[in-house]
């Protein structure tokens, strides 16, 4: 995993040395599932984060393409069970930020994307005549919706606030209720314009 994280922060900075005025900009954000669901009553945040490139720059916004990606661990602070589950969520988006001429270091988005949930459980001596291990993976998607809004610390560095809604599909045989298909995520963090 570390090897990745290097491979990925090096790829980023080698893109950076061969462009004079860079569109790409890094995050990494602390995500907090909230609300009465099956993500925010069952899972904690570990860490997201994201790339986006601004392709359009006009005088009120920017328009880009950003990928995030977060990782999630089950609480298992009240049960006593086996399941160790981490869940993975991938979201491409299309995002708008404004620029506000009377607040230049304040900028409000929006984000409309696509959210991928990888859920892999592992089961650690489920059977313990035979001390075996299991583990199984399935796959959740839906829309997502993004709002956020970044401070400019420096030239570069900023600080943001995001909040991601996203629906998702479930199964035939789990019911299609609020609890079950809606996740709710408020994410804090820093970024850095490359």
């Amino acid at each position: 995993m570390k090897q990745k994280i290097l491979l990925v922060l090096l790829l980023i900075f080698s893109i950076k040395s061969f462009s004079q005025d860079s569109k790409f900009s890094f995050e990494l954000n602390y995500p907090i599932p909230i609300d009465d669901n099956v993500v925010g009553r069952n899972y904690n945040g570990i860490i997201d984060a994201g790339l986006k490139y601004r392709f359009v720059n006009l005088d009120f916004m920017n328009i880009g393409a950003s990928l995030n990606a977060g990782m999630y661990k089950n609480a298992k602070d009240d049960r006593v069970q086996p399941f160790d589950v981490t869940t993975y969520i991938f979201i491409p988006r299309i995002y708008g930020e404004f620029n506000i001429k009377s607040l230049p270091k304040l900028h409000p988005s929006v984000g409309l994307g696509y959210s991928i949930l990888n859920i892999r459980a592992d089961v650690d001596r489920f059977n313990n005549q035979n001390n075996l291990s299991v583990s199984s993976s399935e796959s959740e998607n839906g829309i997502n919706l993004n709002f956020g809004i970044a401070y400019d610390i420096t030239e570069k560095l900023f600080a943001q606030v995001q909040y991601d809604f996203i629906k998702i599909g479930v199964d035939n045989e789990v019911p299609d209720i609020k609890y079950n298909t809606n996740i709710n995520i408020l994410k804090i963090g820093l970024g850095y314009r490359l």
